[in-house]
């Protein structure tokens, strides 16, 4: 595809693949379209998949007013295995017993995690802490005092349990990490549990049946791109405009 030009601006939903980080979306999208002012509202882990939000050009400026919009997930848990990082990409830091767990028992617990709360942030996470991501302590085998962050949770449900994986839904504010949820799950629970699969499926009204993959991206001629591309004025919720 030939480079677009640096007047191309908008909003932009992209459906990320596995396996790829949400810097790695960024650094291609900018070599496709030739644009240097490119960035996200918002990552997503690199086990993740699902809807990016991608800001170009001007459109970067609006960063601030969709970062903290509220985000809908579906996912798989393991039950009985414990990891550092809360997920599959992990060292298993404990295995337990899982027979004799029901249904039941995930659907009830989980109506526990509904509402405001907080939740400390995983070490394997690009939080600070004296100016140094958690991640990177991690990675040399440190660990450090998390400050609990404040998040809501508006559902959690359960889908099925098929063995020892619990297939979810949560709908959550801003700052949640769902691998830490289905980590605290998991402890609650009493068998443990870490994340195995994950998928972003909307950002307040923004949903990933809109969203295109890079490679349908990478196909499209420039005059195609910016047809799909979302207004700022448009791309702002009303109500973060009224300052509600």
């Amino acid at each position: 595809m030939n480079s677009i030009h640096s007047e191309l601006d908008g909003v932009l939903l992209v459906d990320k693949e596995r396996g790829v980080t949400s810097h790695g979306v960024i650094a291609r999208l900018r070599k496709i379209f030739g644009v240097k002012r490119i960035g996200h509202a918002g990552t997503l882990d690199p086990m993740a998949t699902g809807l990016l939000i991608i800001l170009i050009g001007r459109s970067t400026k609006i960063s601030q007013h969709l970062i903290g919009l509220p985000k809908c997930y579906s996912g798989t848990m393991k039950l009985g295995i414990a990891t550092d990082s809360h997920d599959a990409e992990g060292t298993i830091t404990g295995v337990r017993e899982v027979s004799g767990i029901a249904l039941d028992d995930i659907e009830n617990l989980a109506k526990n995690f509904i509402g405001d709360q907080h939740q400390i942030p995983p070490m394997f996470s690009a939080k600070k802490v004296n100016g140094k991501r958690l991640y990177d302590l991690a990675r040399k085998g440190k660990t450090v005092e998390r400050n609990p962050q404040f998040i809501r949770i508006d559902a959690f449900e359960i889908h099925d349990l098929r063995g020892d994986e619990v297939d979810f839904s949560v709908h959550c504010s801003k700052g949640t990490y769902v691998r830490t949820l289905a980590n605290d799950f998991g402890e609650r629970l009493g068998c443990g549990a870490h994340l195995i699969a994950l998928r972003r499926t909307q950002i307040e009204n923004f949903s990933v049946d809109d969203a295109l993959g890079i490679g349908e991206i990478e196909t499209m001629s420039p005059a195609m791109v910016a047809k799909v591309l979302i207004p700022s004025a448009q791309a702002v919720p009303p109500r973060i405009i009224r300052g509600e």
